[in-house]
């Protein structure tokens, strides 16, 4: 959450000169115009380091001591919000060459930087000082971290390079985890492998954290399977006002709001499914599927392709503002009701169901009966399917929870999983045989 961060404080540490920050994070807020702290040592306002995703969408690194005492901003623009990171920094202020003092690397590749200074030959950091506040997601007490964070490892007296804690994988060419490097920790040192999991130094330090603040939620989203979130940089839009949170994974519409936003994974082969919760009884709700953005995107069913469960006049699937299967009505849904749409493109069918009480239209996705049919996504305008919820009207307006995999409404684990024969990913009620999460572990299966 947005307000969440992890705090413990500092003893004497092993140095005060040389050390390393390695963590994965992935952006809920882009662009965001705020900075947002990934880890910070904080002793007052006039004496702290912090490493920040700042609002500029730059990775700075910075030492202030009554001024800067080192500062590296890279040139680099972050702006992917479905994208994790690997960012390390890294220092020893005892290297003769200013420039070797201090690095940053985003996915394994050492940084260029708009703004330099370096630390003075043998300078004392902010970083190990004794009885600072040693902070995860936060600076002093604010500037958060909006995200996802995983793999969080601080080295106490070594600077280590990025290919300490990742490395190129030999057949997809991608930076990846190393899940248990080879690394001295120091007397400050720890490690928390997942985010949300634990508090507990994962090292044999036991240098364990508090909850400063705010509510850690464990997502199954991570560096090795990145699941699908709502994408912040997509909405066909006529009107602004989305409020996203949990990892993009909530959203929240002001009113007289149209905007349809689409997951960050589409797909235009397979079987998919996903959840989504709604957070107010919506009269005009939708939710579906669209794989044409249209002239104006003013609703979801007004594009060509475009396919939504439509809470009014009874409820009905519709495309182009059309009811399908004849004009019958299929039901309305209300506050806390979950949507299931499993969206199976080996077949070109969509189906949905609430509260898992019956699939619409006579259907059985894991058989292939019943559904409604939808047209072949390679002849559409943008090739692939995405799922979406919005409100397209009326009083209250869009207000949704999705269920990607990552098993949780919000900050809410899912009350009872379901069944997931893929084994990707974690649902409230099982999942038709043969789909899967949209996510890079499903793509592949």
């Amino acid at each position: 959450m947005a307000t969440t961060y992890l705090q413990r404080t500092n003893t004497t540490g092993t140095s005060t000169q040389k050390g390393t920050i390695s963590v994965w994070i992935k952006s809920s807020e882009e662009p965001s115009g705020n900075n947002q702290t990934t880890l910070a040592s904080w002793g007052d306002a006039n004496n702290h380091g912090a490493l920040l995703w700042n609002g500029s969408d730059k990775i700075d690194a910075f030492d202030y001591q009554s001024g800067y005492a080192s500062q590296l901003q890279t040139n680099a623009l972050l702006r992917d919000c479905s994208a994790w990171y690997h960012i390390v920094y890294s220092w020893d202020t005892t290297l003769s060459t200013a420039n070797d003092r201090q690095k940053i690397y985003i996915n394994g590749i050492e940084q260029t930087y708009s703004t330099r200074t370096n630390y003075s030959s043998g300078a004392t950091t902010s970083w190990n000082a004794n009885s600072y506040s040693m902070r995860v997601g936060a600076l002093n007490s604010s500037s958060y971290f909006r995200g996802s964070m995983s793999h969080i490892h601080f080295i106490d007296g070594i600077q280590y390079p990025a290919t300490t804690f990742g490395e190129t994988d030999a057949t997809t060419g991608q930076w990846k985890i190393k899940t248990s490097p080879s690394v001295t920790y120091g007397t400050n040192g720890f490690s928390i492998l997942k985010d949300g999991n634990t508090i507990t130094d994962q090292s044999s330090n036991s240098n364990d954290f508090s909850l400063g603040a705010g509510t850690l939620t464990k997502t199954e989203d991570c560096p090795s399977n990145v699941f699908a979130t709502l994408n912040t940089l997509d909405g066909m839009s006529m009107a602004s006002g989305c409020t996203f949170s949990n990892g993009n994974t909530s959203v929240v519409c002001a009113s007289n709001n149209y905007t349809p936003y689409g997951t960050t994974i589409g797909v235009n082969k397979g079987k998919w499914y996903a959840e989504f919760k709604a957070k107010a009884n919506m009269g005009d709700g939708m939710v579906g599927v669209f794989a044409n953005l249209g002239d104006t995107g003013y609703a979801l069913t007004r594009p060509a392709n475009s396919y939504a469960w439509y809470n009014a006049s009874g409820g009905n699937v519709k495309t182009n503002n059309a009811n399908m299967t004849g004009g019958a009505s299929v039901g309305t849904y209300a506050t806390n009701d979950i949507i299931q749409i499993a969206l199976d493109l080996d077949n070109n069918k969509l189906h949905f169901n609430k509260n898992n009480t019956g699939w619409l239209y006579s259907g059985n996705p894991a058989t292939n009966a019943g559904g409604y049919a939808i047209t072949d996504p390679d002849s559409t305008e943008l090739g692939f399917y995405f799922m979406t919820a919005i409100d397209w009207g009326g009083g209250v307006r869009g207000n949704w929870e999705c269920n990607f995999g990552n098993g949780h409404f919000g900050t809410t684990a899912v009350a009872s999983a379901g069944t997931n024969a893929s084994g990707n990913g974690i649902f409230e009620y099982d999942v038709p045989t043969g789909y899967t999460a949209l996510s890079t572990k499903g793509l592949n299966l």
